[in-house]
């Protein structure tokens, strides 16, 4: 158990400073990015498919509402797990969902450097991502507050670009551009849906939600956070939600024939140009730049308090992953380890990385959904009417919907998330003397 000398981080964050910092982590740029492949696999129905990857996460942002009211810890999925199912079971979550974080900052390295080597070919894309992560890595040391105040200015940047575009994708729409009106169902319907390209971009789309399950990492450092956690864990889901639904909506109207792009990676840039010219385009590639810096950032600390969570109760080393800095009550040694991981950006694909990061958070939600079932429903007893729906009914339903994508994983995805889950259950025999004994536990902080 916890003792008086055991290190705590500090608890300084207040409501919306929380909400920002999942908002960032989500980075909902990245709609603009992905839509010209998200488009063509949904045959047009983007916004429909954004809406059931909302559902989808909805049920899910329940449980983790849920779970962080019982444990108010910074080790999120691993602490839910770990306390309700059993402790081998929560290590293997929180072994998998180190996968999200650790390798969104090396995401966001690389995407930075694609696009600062467009804009100055003659200067090595390494030089790039490596003042990049420097840059994340020294703000993440200075402590939470510094990065979340800086996450916030960065943040209305991207909804700014959301603004933007959608004032000129008006103006065009009501001078008989693209669908020529401000109103049609052809983001949502189309009668030659093929359903099984649809079903395959969920889970990316899910992935876009990523943010919500973030907060939960700074259980330990906001204010009230029984009270405060949840609602921010809503309020980032449903304001990503409507991001997408209306950029998505727009980007559709304004440019109906997804079939004709020249760069489906670039759909976004030919339909900014179509709509807004070359200061729409400048806006946005500027933005997506301090949406790479906003997003490494919100991933970085949720991964160094991940680590510090399994670190400080000795499931991993703690001379190093329990180690707080005395100055800035931050986890260096971690942030450090998570810059170093990033630099991975240097000599791995895009595809790679995305593929780990879907494997982990969707096998991840999986049992967080689980974990409110054993929790409330069996070992709370909690079995009224209203207690089976909400802590029954409405967990599996959304276990079911993060199970069945999970598994729908195209096969790199599970072959490369797989082979990091045998590595993480060959530690854990190891940990556990061949399962003799239990692996160390999480003290839960009763204050």
């Amino acid at each position: 158990m916890n003792n008086s000398n055991s290190p705590t981080l500090k608890r300084s964050l207040p409501l919306k400073y929380v909400v920002f910092f999942g908002l960032a982590f989500m980075a909902p740029t990245t709609l603009f990015s992905t839509y010209g492949v998200a488009v063509h696999s949904t045959n047009g129905m983007i916004t429909t498919a954004y809406i059931v990857a909302f559902i989808v996460m909805l049920f899910t942002a329940y449980s983790y509402a849920q779970m962080v009211k019982a444990f108010p810890n910074a080790g999120a999925a691993y602490t839910f797990t770990q306390k309700s199912l059993s402790p081998h079971i929560g290590f293997l979550v929180g072994w998998t969902i180190i996968l999200d974080y650790m390798f969104s900052p090396m995401i966001s390295a690389l995407l930075l450097g694609i696009a600062m080597k467009a804009y100055f070919p003659i200067i090595p894309m390494y030089v790039w991502i490596i003042l990049f992560i420097v840059t994340v890595t020294i703000i993440n040391i200075l402590g939470i507050k510094v990065a979340a105040k800086l996450n916030m200015g960065l943040l209305f940047l991207q909804f700014g670009t959301l603004a933007l575009f959608t004032i000129f994708s008006i103006k065009g729409l009501l001078n008989g551009q693209g669908a020529g009106t401000l109103f049609s169902l052809l983001p949502f319907i189309d009668s030659n849906i093929n359903m099984p390209g649809f079903m395959s971009i969920i889970p990316i789309l899910c992935f876009s939600f990523l943010g919500f399950d973030a907060v939960t990492t700074l259980s330990e450092e906001t204010k009230n956070p029984r009270k405060s956690i949840p609602r921010a864990i809503y309020l980032v889901t449903i304001i990503g939600g409507l991001y997408y639904f209306i950029g998505s909506y727009f980007l559709q109207l304004a440019w109906p024939d997804y079939q004709s792009f020249k760069a489906p990676e670039a759909a976004y840039m030919e339909i900014a140009m179509y709509i807004g010219g070359n200061f729409l385009i400048s806006y946005m590639l500027a933005e997506g730049i301090m949406s790479s810096f906003s997003s490494a950032i919100a991933s970085g600390t949720s991964a160094s308090r991940i680590l510090f969570a399994m670190g400080r109760e000795r499931v991993l080393p703690a001379k190093i992953f329990g180690y707080l800095s005395p100055k800035y009550r931050t986890p260096v040694f971690n942030i450090l380890i998570i810059g170093g991981v990033a630099l991975s950006a240097l000599f791995l694909s895009l595809t790679t990385a995305v593929s780990l990061i879907n494997f982990g958070a969707l096998f991840a939600f999986t049992f967080v959904n689980l974990s409110v079932i054993a929790h409330y429903y069996y070992r709370k007893k909690q079995r009224s009417l209203m207690g089976t729906i909400r802590y029954l009914i409405i967990p599996l339903i959304g276990a079911s919907l993060t199970g069945f994508f999970w598994i729908k994983l195209d096969i790199y995805s599970l072959i490369l998330g797989g082979t990091w889950f045998a590595i993480g259950f060959v530690y854990l025999l190891n940990l556990t003397k061949m399962f003799r004994q239990p692996p160390p536990e999480l003290a839960i902080e009763q204050a």
